[in-house]
């Protein structure tokens, strides 16, 4: 095929998300070629290996995904570690793929790499106006030097490198560890045990910080069409609305409801990390009005059904 698309980081959960799309909802076009990598195929944080498998698929386009990631009590404890790997992985992939010739590449940022102190709604220009949230600053400047490194490669060589931002992702493939998965995932998790033993709910936090929660499947569309169609070096929001944002309270609830879990839900005292972190997407709106987001409810249940039909095979 003429078009060869690799996706690093191919058996997580938006890499997952993007398979789906594309084997089993029609997403891949004629004469493309999809080829979803994951650590066991090679150490992107290792250069010879990441050379290695790039010969061996010798892509036109990649789709970068991969990341060194986990939990907010993971970070706070190794800011160092994460600093290291995800500044290898971003170098190894982007130098590699400038090197291959290859002139498309989009990467993956996260929402959490924006200013700590800042005010909202936060936009696209704002990443780099400050220090990020003090809990994941290793992850979040690595994360930010892939835009860096985008400018460079076009305002050096021409290439289109950019990036995309996802607010909170959830949906089938994630990782649901209690300790370590991303917030509705381990909520997920947590209220299936708790229904299971009979025992009650424990949240972590107060339950007030909001949230805007994006289906994986609808990430993995987006993602693909700022593959084809996306033009500017320029990062670019992927997120629902303002006004979709919830609680996790509110998001505690409707996992309550949709696993009918009918027991006792009390909140911990442990930390709540930021209360907000409000992301406009009018850029994304501008450039495509018309796309519509999965409901909340619906692609809720969906990762719901998901966990429990694939209980044995999830993270978790």
């Amino acid at each position: 095929p003429e078009v060869r698309i690799l996706v690093t980081g191919g058996s997580g959960l938006l890499g997952k998300a993007i398979e789906h799309v594309v084997t089993k909802q029609g997403g891949a076009r004629d004469g493309e070629e999809w080829i979803f990598l994951s650590s066991k195929d090679a150490n992107l944080t290792d250069l010879a290996q990441t050379r290695a498998i790039f010969e061996k698929h010798r892509p036109t386009h990649v789709i970068h995904l991969a990341a060194k990631v986990g939990g907010l009590y993971l970070h706070m404890k190794e800011n160092l570690q994460f600093w290291r790997d995800n500044i290898r992985i971003n170098d190894n992939v982007l130098h590699t793929a400038h090197e291959m010739n290859i002139n498309r590449v989009v990467s993956c940022l996260s929402s959490c790499i924006f200013p700590d102190k800042t005010t909202y709604p936060i936009d696209e220009t704002m990443i780099h106006n400050g220090p990020p949230h003090e809990s994941n600053y290793g992850y979040s400047y690595a994360k930010r030097m892939i835009d860096v490194q985008n400018r460079g490669y076009r305002s050096q060589y021409g290439r289109k490198y950019t990036a995309v931002i996802p607010t909170n992702v959830f949906g089938p493939y994630d990782n649901f560890n209690k300790e370590n998965g991303h917030v509705l995932s381990a909520l997920i998790n947590k209220t299936h045990t708790a229904k299971v033993e009979g025992s009650p709910l424990q949240v972590w936090g107060s339950g007030k910080p909001l949230r805007q929660f994006i289906y994986s499947l609808d990430i993995a569309r987006l993602i693909i069409w700022v593959l084809r169609e996306y033009e500017e070096v320029s990062p670019i929001i992927l997120s629902v609305g303002e006004d979709d944002e919830i609680s996790i309270k509110e998001a505690v609830e409707k996992i309550a409801e949709t696993l009918e879990f009918k027991g006792e839900i009390y909140d911990t005292t442990k930390s709540d990390g930021q209360i907000k972190k409000t992301a406009s997407n009018a850029k994304l709106r501008s450039l495509l009005p018309d796309f519509e987001f999965t409901p909340f409810p619906q692609a809720l249940k969906e990762t719901c059904d998901w966990f429990l039909n694939n209980y044995d095979i999830a993270r978790r």
